[in-house]
C-alpha cells in the first residue's frame, strides 16, 4: 500500500514548517540544533523523550581525542569491523569530524567523564585498537547527551518538540517530499490525525528492534521511518545486516526487552565464560573479548550450543564493588535488583538483536532519492558501518550525519518552495479483523529463528513466504490504531530483511550463512 490509511488533507488540521524531523534521538535533536535559527522546525517524538534508544545508550561515543590516537586509526578499526563492506568516504568523514562534534557537545554543557587533569576519560570497546570511547555518568552516556541536546533545543524558540505523535506516512507529490501525515498516540482511534506540510523532512526515527523477539531496543522502535520512506519510493540498502549485541542480561522466561550489558565491561577487562566457568574467546579470535561484535556473538552462540545452555557468563569480579558502582552505576544497580552483585557474581548474558546497519539509502549529506527527504542516524544507510557496526560509532553517526543534513538544508532552504498542499487517499474497503498481537508475536518469532545470528537459505525462503502471507492479511484490514500501523511496518521490514538476506549468498560480517 502506498498509504496506510484513508485521508483527505482538506478535512484535517494542518500546520506548516520549514523542516520536520521525525525522531527525537541524538540524530534528530542534533540536526535541529544545526539548522538555522530562523527556520521553523518541528521535532516529532512517538512517545516521551526517555523512550528512545539514544537515551538508553550506555557505552559512549567513539572519537580520536587523545594524544596517542588519530582518525586514521579509528578509520582502520571501522573498516575492519565492517568486514570491508564500508563506504570508505563515509568512514573518512565520520572519523575526521568526530572530534568536532564531541567538542560541540562539550560547548552546550554535556558532562563527559574526565580525568583529574581535565582531559576526557576514554575506554575501549570491541573492535577498537585504542582507548577512544568517551562516556558520561559512567554508563549513562545516552541520557546525558540527550538531556543536554534537549535542554539546548528548548532554548530555541524556532524548535517545537511534539511528543506522543506517530508519523503515519510521508506525503509526496511528483517524487518530492511535501509533508507528513501524523496521528496522536492517544487511545481514541478516530481522533488525532493532522497534516504537517514542510519544505524538508528529515527521518531520524531509529532502527528496527521490534522486528525481532529478543532485542535491546525499546518497545517503540518499530522501523516506522524506514517503512514510510519505502512506501514513498525511497531506496533502501544493506537490509540484510542486522547486528546482535553479544551481551544482554539473560532472564529466564522473560518477555520484556533485554537489558544491555555495555561492551565497555569487556573493554575494561570483563571475561566471557561458558556455564562451566571456562574462558573461551581466545579460541575464536586473537582479540578475545574485544573482537568485533559479530564474531563475539557467534562465539557465544557456539558455546551455548556446545554446552546445551541458554546463556554464558560475563565475569568482572576482579574489579571492586566501589569501582563498578562508579564506572557502571546503571548496570550495577540493575544487576543488584536482579539479586546478584557483579563484583562477586558472574553476569548471565546472551546475544540479542541490537542495531541495524541497513536503512534508507543516503549520500554523505543525508539526501535520499526523494527530493526534499533526508535521513540520518540508524534509520539511514550511508554505508558507514558496512556489514557490522564498530562499537560506539552509532551515537557518533547520528551526530556527524545529522549535522551534515542540517548544514545542507541551510544552504538551499531559501530557494525551496512548499510543494502543492493537497493530498488524499482512499483504499479499497477493508472490514476484516485479525488478532494483531498474535501476528506481531509471530513475525518476531519467525525473525529470531530464521534471520538471526545464523541463517540458511531454505529456512529463510519458508520464513519469507510466511511473512508475505501475514502482510496480505494485514493489508486486508482497516488500520486504525498506532499498534496496528506499527505491526504492518514490522511486517514490511521483515520481508525486506529476508529478501536481502536470501539474495546475499556469501557470509559477511553480521550476515552469516551456514549453508554456504
Amino acid at each position: 500500500m502506498r498509504y496506510l490509511v484513508d485521508f483527505d488533507s482538506e478535512q484535517l488540521p494542518q500546520e506548516k514548517y520549514d523542516v520536520i524531523i521525525i525522531g527525537s534521538g541524538v540524530a534528530g535533536l542534533y540536526a535541529a540544533l544545526n539548522l538555522h535559527g530562523v527556520l521553523s522546525i518541528c521535532v516529532l517524538s512517538k512517545q516521551f523523550m526517555s523512550k528512545n534508544n539514544s537515551y538508553l545508550a550506555q557505552g559512549g561515543i567513539a572519537a580520536a581525542v587523545t594524544e596517542d590516537d588519530m582518525p586514521e586509526y579509528h578509520y582502520e578499526d571501522t573498516i575492519k569491523a565492517g568486514a570491508g563492506h564500508c563506504n570508505i568516504e563515509a568512514v573518512s568523514l565520520l572519523v575526521n569530524e568526530a572530534p568536532i562534534d564531541i567538542q560541540a557537545l562539550c560547548n552546550i554543557g554535556t558532562r563527559f567523564d574526565r580525568n583529574a587533569d581535565g582531559t576526557l576519560t576514554t575506554t575501549r570497546e570491541g573492535g577498537h585498537g585504542r582507548f577512544r570511547v568517551v562516556h558520561a555518568q559512567g554508563d549513562a552516556t545516552g541520557k546525558e547527551v540527550i538531556d543536554s541536546l534537549l535542554a539546548e533545543c528548548r532554548k530555541r524558540t524556532n524548535i517545537k518538540i511534539v511528543e506522543n505523535f506517530f508519523a503515519v506516512d510521508m506525503i509526496t507529490k511528483d517524487d518530492s517530499s511535501a509533508g507528513v501525515l501524523v496521528k496522536s498516540c492517544s487511545n481514541d482511534e478516530k481522533q488525532g490525525y493532522q497534516i504537517l506540510w514542510s519544505k524538508k523532512v528529515i527521518i531520524a526515527s531509529g532502527g528496527i528492534g521490534q522486528v525481532y523477539k529478543n532485542t535491546t531496543n525499546t518497545d517503540i522502535i518499530t522501523g516506522d521511518g524506514i517503512a514510510m520512506a519505502y512506501r514513498a519510493g525511497a531506496e533502501l540498502a544493506d537490509m540484510e545486516f542486522v547486528q546482535f549485541h553479544p551481551t544482554a542480561l539473560y532472564k529466564e522466561n522473560s518477555s520484556a526487552n533485554s537489558f544491555l550489558i555495555s561492551e565497555a565491561v569487556r573493554g575494561e577487562g570483563g571475561i566471557l565464560r561458558n556455564i562451566h566457568g571456562e574462558p573461551f574467546m581466545k579460541n575464536y579470535h586473537e582479540m578475545g573479548e574485544i573482537a568485533p561484535r559479530d564474531i563475539v556473538a557467534r562465539a557465544i552462540f557456539s558455546e551455548m550450543r556446545k554446552t546445551n545452555s541458554q546463556f554464558v557468563y560475563l565475569d568482572i569480579t576482579h574489579k571492586s564493588a566501589e569501582h563498578l558502582k562508579n564506572r557502571f552505576p546503571t548496570i550495577y544497580e540493575k544487576c543488584a535488583g536482579e539479586g546478584f552483585d557483579i563484583s562477586k557474581d558472574y553476569i548471565p548474558v546472551v546475544p540479542v538483536q541490537h542495531y541495524f546497519m541497513g536503512g534508507i539509502k543516503t549520500d554523505l549529506l543525508g539526501r535520499t532519492n526523494i527530493k526534499g527527504l533526508y535521513a540520518c542516524g540508524e534509520a539511514a544507510c550511508t554505508g558507514v558501518h558496512g556489514a557490522n557496526r564498530l562499537a560506539s560509532n552509532s551515537l557518533l553517526e547520528g551526530l556527524v550525519f545529522g549535522r551534515k543534513a542540517a548544514e545542507h538544508i541551510n544552504t538551499i532552504i531559501n530557494e525551496t518552495e512548499f510543494v502543492e498542499q493537497k493530498a488524499k487517499n482512499k483504499n479499497e474497503p477493508r472490514n476484516k479483523k485479525v488478532d494483531i498481537a498474535s501476528i506481531r508475536a509471530e513475525i518476531r518469532e519467525i525473525m529470531d529463528y530464521h534471520a538471526g545470528i545464523e541463517r540458511n537459505g531454505a529456512d529463510m525462503i519458508i520464513a519469507l513466504s510466511r511473512i508475505e502471507a501475514i502482510i496480505e492479511r494485514l493489508e486486508s484490514i482497516n488500520l486504525r490504531k498506532v499498534y496496528e500501523m506499527e505491526t504492518i511496518n514490522i511486517a514490511y521490514l521483515a520481508s525486506l530483511i529476508l529478501k536481502a538476506a536470501i539474495e546475499r549468498k556469501q557470509s559477511i560480517g553480521s550476515h552469516f550463512r551456514i549453508d554456504q
